[in-house]
């Protein structure tokens, strides 16, 4: 699913207009619809409700769901805020239409005109939608604040107010919603961690805009979704045997983390690597073989041809003394395949920077937020850290996959964002299973990108399966592991 800029979003909306062909009014009509019908779906039509317009184009969403409302029999209270220019034409119609239905209409000219908000209240932010393009100021934002701290159902349609949708707003004045509404396709602030107390739970809602356009329309931000996943799939042919799945090699596990170099060889054999190896201080051989049976074990101290495994991932409980970080520039100075690198992997390069040069052309570098920054720099914010990160994945001709609750895979041209995934997934261990998917999927033969995008999913989809019996508190980085089948099989098989 594509990810249009705000600019873009305002090209559909005009291209429909010219190709349906529909008038903007009634293109604001159906939006508004789809809003009003999610409300009367989801709200008792007891309840009070306020709604705030400003006098663009949200506004005049916000007058035509009162007035849709109204039809109904839930009479809303509006408040215009009184700043700026008369008002887009498409407002001025809505505000003649709604005066028929003689609904209270008060003109907000001072913050002393603000009404009491009640905690039973629902508010409706019709004020600036994804139009905004500085930061609240003035009454706006005393408004905003006035909204905030009466701690209200706040349901904001399309963008909350004060938010940016290309870029951080996270030093703005933003109405804080419970509910967003929004149409046709998510946006990028969405995306984003630093939002999400802000926009609360996301609703898109269809208007029927021109799917010609979407079709056409060139971005470099996606959300990945089941028909993508489907596509890159790789099922395997009958007369296959072990090699034709490759040879994995995982460089993980040190004293006392252990765990991660099992969670890693395990997950590596579930994602369907052929065989698995993984490279161990000979004491280590016994855990490891009691633990995961399939894996073979390679001693540490002895010479090791890396050339010979068809996917290498590493860090994984590695430590960072001396010895990892000289098994680390080992591994990178004697093969030029694609690497998956995460954990104590990447802390390393981050404490020798010099290294991160080294690292061969198209693998795959999977930090958290705090990893991330230290390898890159102090990030200011995500979109921030979403663009350095394009920029570092360019420089150095890698994936990078940066992890949260939309992990976003970022590569030169492109960003793919998760939809799976959950909460519960924030346990030790979650990202080593991560990085034995990623190897495995390589080992069988899957382009870098391919596997970065089939393995996040899958990754994401077998915690949420898991969730459905375990729940989110109890999740644990094995359970992935355990429902990985039952992912493959909903994903590729019914």
């Amino acid at each position: 699913m594509k990810i249009l800029s705000a600019e873009q979003i305002r090209q559909w909306d005009q291209y429909t207009i010219d190709h349906e062909p529909v008038s903007s009014l009634y293109l604001m009509e159906r939006a508004a619809q789809q809003c009003t019908d999610w409300i009367i779906s989801n709200f008792q039509s007891s309840i009070a409700i306020k709604i705030f317009c400003g006098k663009g184009n949200n506004g005049g969403d916000g007058l035509a769901i009162a007035r849709q409302l109204a039809d109904n029999n839930i009479f809303a209270h509006v408040y215009i805020l009184e700043i700026g220019a008369p008002g887009t034409e498409d407002f001025q119609q809505n505000l003649l239409k709604l005066r028929e239905y003689q609904l209270p209409i008060l003109f907000i000219q001072e913050a002393t005109s603000f009404p009491t908000i009640l905690q039973s209240d629902i508010i409706i932010d019709a004020l600036f939608g994804s139009g905004v393009n500085r930061p609240l100021a003035g009454m706006s934002s005393e408004l905003a604040w006035h909204i905030n701290k009466n701690k209200a159902t706040v349901i904001s349609i399309d963008v909350p107010s004060g938010m940016y949708v290309d870029q951080s707003s996270i030093l703005n004045p933003v109405i804080k919603a419970g509910f967003t509404l929004t149409f046709e396709l998510t946006k990028l602030c969405f995306m984003m961690a630093e939002n999400e107390d802000y926009f609360g739970n996301l609703h898109i809602l269809p208007i029927q805009l021109s799917p010609t356009f979407l079709q056409d329309v060139g971005t470099k931000h996606q959300v990945i979704q089941l028909t993508d996943v489907k596509q890159l799939f790789k099922p395997r042919k009958q007369h296959s045997h072990k090699g034709t799945f490759g040879h994995a090699l995982i460089v993980a596990g040190e004293e006392g983390k252990m765990g991660a170099a099992i969670l890693a060889s395990k997950a590596c054999l579930r994602s369907g690597a052929g065989l698995v190896t993984t490279l161990l201080h000979k004491e280590h051989f016994p855990i490891m073989q009691v633990a995961v049976p399939e894996a073979m074990c390679l001693d540490r101290s002895q010479p090791v041809d890396y050339t010979k495994y068809a996917s290498i991932g590493t860090g994984p409980g590695l430590g960072t003394s001396e010895n990892a970080t000289l098994l680390l520039k080992e591994v990178l100075l004697t093969t030029s395949k694609p690497l998956v690198i995460d954990a104590d992997g990447l802390n390393i390069l981050s404490l020798h920077p010099e290294m991160i040069a080294q690292v061969p052309a198209h693998s795959i570098l999977t930090p958290h937020p705090k990893e991330f920054e230290r390898l890159f720099g102090y990030q200011a914010n995500d979109f921030e850290r979403l663009g350095t990160a394009q920029a570092k994945a360019k420089e150095l001709n890698i994936i990078i996959i940066l992890k949260g609750r939309h992990t976003a895979i970022v590569s030169a041209e492109e960003v793919y964002f998760n939809s799976t995934g959950n909460a519960g997934m924030a346990t030790a261990g979650s990202g080593d299973v991560l990085t034995g998917i990623l190897t495995g999927l390589l080992a069988c033969g899957y382009s870098t990108k391919d596997a970065a995008i089939l393995g996040v999913y899958i990754h994401g989809l077998a915690g949420d399966l898991a969730v459905t019996e375990l729940s989110q508190e109890a999740l644990i980085a094995g359970d992935l592991i355990a429902y990985l089948g039952k992912a493959f099989l909903k994903a590729f098989y019914k």
